[in-house]
């Protein structure tokens, strides 16, 4: 099987996990012996240094004919049996779509955020979960300029979203979406891409690393320091808790306020900074404890993965679909997102109580290997792509892929 397999990287001052995703299943599919076709463009090439470069971006973000004519190009030199795209913003474009399609390649589309229904692609405002345009126009986004703070990039992004709507690009062009969760399939569902063609896969753990049974009194916080992150919760919490070590990994925004806020109030808490993931995964597995206090809706972040296969336990914000990843006191404790003292009295809790924690550590081991391993989501995905071709060519068989006249 030939696989397209496609990526828009975020810049390197800006890492993000679905980069990380992405290369976890390409290095899958290559491991198992598919020929992957890798289609990628890096946001650290864009000229955005004058006007007339931003404009040029910001309408290649709705419709790039430079990738069209790329797309079309690469797959009439390897005929690959299916197209996998991954972010496409901004370069790619759903274009890429219609190159797909016009030369007879099924299209796959992980979703790892809500940028097509969400001109701020997380479905968030003020640092708060925000549905006003879901299911509605995208007024609000523009009122409120929810991309950027900028009036001007937001317009780039409700142009994008609305004129794939209006030609069918998100549902005449796309034959399998991926979400990463039920919740996230539900929110995508009420904003309007059809719910027929999701499947849900999750996010998995490419090397299941071994656990640690001998666990240290230590908690420990992995990602960046934003507020919808709900680090400023976690360190208002920490005021009330008094014997047990926190160790912050990452960095941010917030870290000179937080580093602050933790000195004034003599916080048990040590800011490490970024470090290589080799390292973070040998304290993740030493903690007794992973705090995960997201404020806003998260994709599947990996940091869940990798505490759970370390059999460390979650204590994670009730909220999204960490509310889906999380079982109460069998894989961890969720506590009201924002809420400082339920967030310590949780912490508390859970701490005081030793035999709950081991066998929480068991069971968020037994989680990952029956459900998130790298052979799990291989037959997974080798699903989704024959569900793609035969979406494909139920569409070809009514009609539906004559496209010319719409784009």
């Amino acid at each position: 099987m030939k696989v397209l397999l496609a990526h828009n990287y975020y810049r390197s001052s800006a890492p993000s996990g679905e980069d990380a995703v992405f290369r976890n299943e390409r290095a899958l599919l290559e491991g198992r012996g598919i020929d992957v076709i890798p289609f990628e463009k890096f946001n650290d090439a864009i000229d955005d240094s004058t006007f007339g470069k931003r404009v040029r971006v910001a309408l290649d973000t709705s419709w790039s004919k430079r990738t069209y004519r790329e797309i079309v190009a690469l797959i009439r030199s390897t005929r690959p049996d299916v197209a996998h795209f991954h972010n496409t913003f901004p370069q790619i474009s759903p274009s890429a779509y219609l190159a797909c399609r016009e030369n007879g390649v099924p299209v796959v589309q992980t979703l790892h955020n809500f940028r097509y229904i969400c001109p701020g692609a997380m479905l968030l405002r003020d640092n708060k979960p925000c549905e006003l345009c879901v299911g509605t126009t995208l007024l609000p986004a523009l009122r409120h300029r929810c991309y950027r703070g900028s009036l001007a990039a937001t317009s780039a992004l409700v142009w994008m979203i609305e004129r794939n709507r209006r030609n069918g690009a998100f549902t005449r062009l796309v034959d399998c979406y991926i979400a990463l969760s039920r919740f996230s399939a539900g929110r995508l569902i009420a904003g309007g891409l059809p719910a027929h063609k999701i499947e849900i896969k999750p996010n998995f753990i490419a090397e299941v690393p071994g656990s640690n049974d001998a666990k240290e009194h230590f908690a420990i916080y992995v990602g960046r320091l934003k507020n919808e992150k709900g680090v400023r919760t976690l360190l208002k919490a920490w005021r009330d808790v008094h014997h047990l070590p926190l160790k912050i990994f990452g960095d941010g925004e917030l870290r000179d306020e937080l580093t602050t806020y933790a000195a004034t109030n003599s916080l048990n808490v040590e800011f490490m900074g970024f470090r290589p993931r080799a390292e973070i995964m040998v304290q993740v597995a030493r903690a007794k404890i992973q705090i995960v206090p997201s404020e806003c809706y998260e994709g599947f972040p990996l940091v869940v993965l990798e505490a759970y296969a370390c059999g460390t336990p979650i204590i994670a914000s009730r909220i999204g679909s960490l509310d889906e990843l999380v079982s109460d006191h069998q894989t961890g404790i969720k506590f009201e997102a924002g809420n400082a003292i339920n967030l310590a009295a949780t912490v508390n809790e859970l701490v005081a109580n030793t035999s709950s924690l081991e066998t929480m550590g068991s069971n968020v081991r037994n989680v990952v290997l029956s459900r998130y391993t790298a052979e799990q989501n291989y037959v997974q995905l080798l699903g989704i792509y024959g569900r793609a071709r035969v979406e494909f060519e139920s569409n070809q068989m009514q009609g539906s892929g004559d496209t010319r006249l719409s784009f």
